[in-house]
C-alpha cells in the first residue's frame, strides 16, 4: 500500500524527532556561539562582460601592397612588434633614379672640385682673374648641395621603405586582423586591433540598483562558462560608475584580478551588493549534515544539546579565510550554537 503525502510527512517529523533526541545531550566541551543578527550585503546577481580596458589600431603608414602578416587574432604582441609588411615597387625604381642622380652629382662634385684648384692656382700665379675662381667656387658649392640634396632624398625613400613596417603600438592581445597578405593598402588604413591596458568587467543593472552602487564596491565572480552553481572563484572591486543612464541600465566597470586568459565579449555569472539587509551569519563549522538536511546544535536548558534543522542560504568568505554561512531559518537570536 502507497502511503499518502500526509502520512510520509508524518513519518518524517517522527524520524526526524527522534534523531533529535537521539543526539540530545550533556553540553560537551565545544565552543558556543551566539545568534545575533547582523547587516549583510543584499547580493545580486546578474551577467558581467569581458571587456578590454582600451582598443587600439596598429594603421598602415605608407601606401602599397601588404607583403607579409605575420600575426593572426589572438597572438599576444609587444609594443613595437612588427606586424605586417607593405611595399611599394615604386619605391625601389625611386632609389634606383636617386642613386643615379648621386653619380652625376658626384661627378660634378669632383669636376668642380678640380676646376675651382685649378682656378685657384692661375689666380696664384697672377694669369687668371679671382672672377673666375669665384665662379668655380659657386660651381662647386651647387654641386656639393646638389650631391646633399640627392642624398637626403635616398634617405627619405628609405625612410618610407622602413614605414612599411606596420608596428603594434602598445601591447596586448590581437583582437581581429582587418587585412590580409595581398591587400593594396593606403596611409591610416587599420591592419589589426588590438586589446591593450588589460581586461575588465562591463557590469549593466536595473535603474533601481543605481544608487546602491558606488566605486569600491565588492564584486564576486563566478565558474566560466555561464556556471549557475553560484560559487563565487574571484572578487573585484567596482572602479567607476558611469553617471548616464542607457536603456534604464546603470553601467559600472570593474578591475578583477586573472581575466587574462577570458575572451572579449565573454559573459560571466558575478554578484554586486544591492544594499544591506539583517541575517544570522554563523561558521561553517557549526554547522553539519544529517540525511541530506543541515542541523545545528543549540544548546537548551540545564546544559543540554538539541540538534535543530536549519536551512542554509550563501556562504560569506570573510578576510581571515573563515567560511561562514548564512542561516535562513531554525534559529532565532539569543540562540547559542554549539560546535559539535
Amino acid at each position: 500500500m502507497i502511503p499518502s503525502a500526509g502520512t510520509a510527512w508524518a513519518c518524517a517529523t517522527v524520524m526526524l524527532s527522534a534523531t533529535a533526541v537521539a543526539h540530545a545531550g550533556e553540553l560537551g566541551s565545544g565552543s558556543s556561539f551566539p545568534i545575533t543578527a547582523m547587516q549583510v550585503d543584499d547580493l545580486k546577481s546578474v551577467y558581467a562582460t569581458v571587456r578590454s580596458r582600451d582598443l587600439v589600431h596598429a594603421r598602415v603608414r605608407t601606401p602599397g601592397t601588404v607583403a607579409s602578416l605575420k600575426i593572426d587574432e589572438g597572438d599576444a604582441v609587444r609594443q613595437g612588434q612588427v606586424l605586417a609588411l607593405v611595399a611599394d615597387p615604386k619605391i625601389a625604381l625611386k632609389i634606383e633614379a636617386i642613386d643615379a642622380r648621386i653619380v652625376a652629382a658626384s661627378s660634378r662634385v669632383e669636376t668642380s672640385r678640380v676646376e675651382l684648384e685649378r682656378a685657384k692656382t692661375l689666380l696664384a700665379q697672377r694669369v687668371s682673374p679671382q672672377s673666375r675662381v669665384d665662379q668655380a667656387q659657386t660651381a662647386y658649392d651647387v654641386a656639393v648641395n646638389d650631391l646633399k640634396a640627392a642624398r637626403a632624398e635616398r634617405a627619405v625613400a628609405e625612410t618610407e621603405i622602413e614605414e612599411g613596417e606596420v608596428l603594434a603600438p602598445t601591447s596586448g592581445r590581437v583582437l581581429k586582423v582587418s587585412l590580409t597578405e595581398g591587400s593594396v593598402v593606403l596611409p591610416g588604413e587599420s591592419v589589426a586591433t588590438i586589446a591593450a591596458g588589460g581586461y575588465l568587467l562591463r557590469l549593466e543593472l536595473p535603474e533601481r540598483y543605481a544608487r546602491f552602487m558606488k566605486a569600491g564596491d565588492a564584486v564576486h565572480l563566478g565558474a566560466r562558462g555561464l556556471d549557475l552553481s553560484g560559487a563565487a572563484l574571484k572578487a573585484g572591486r567596482i572602479t567607476q560608475v558611469y553617471p548616464q543612464l542607457e536603456n534604464g541600465r546603470v553601467v559600472a566597470d570593474a578591475e578583477v584580478s586573472g581575466l587574462g586568459d577570458y575572451f572579449v565579449g565573454e559573459r560571466v555569472l558575478a554578484w554586486i551588493s544591492a544594499g544591506k539587509r539583517r541575517a544570522y551569519v554563523v561558521p561553517r563549522s557549526y554547522v553539519f549534515r544529517r540525511f541530506g538536511l543541515d542541523f545545528v546544535q543549540i544548546e537548551g536548558v540545564s546544559e543540554r544539546l538539541t540538534d535543530a534543522v536549519v536551512q542554509t542560504g550563501r556562504s560569506i568568505r570573510r578576510e581571515d579565510g573563515r567560511e561562514d554561512v548564512e542561516i535562513l531559518a531554525g534559529v532565532k537570536a539569543g540562540d547559542r550554537l554549539v560546535q559539535p
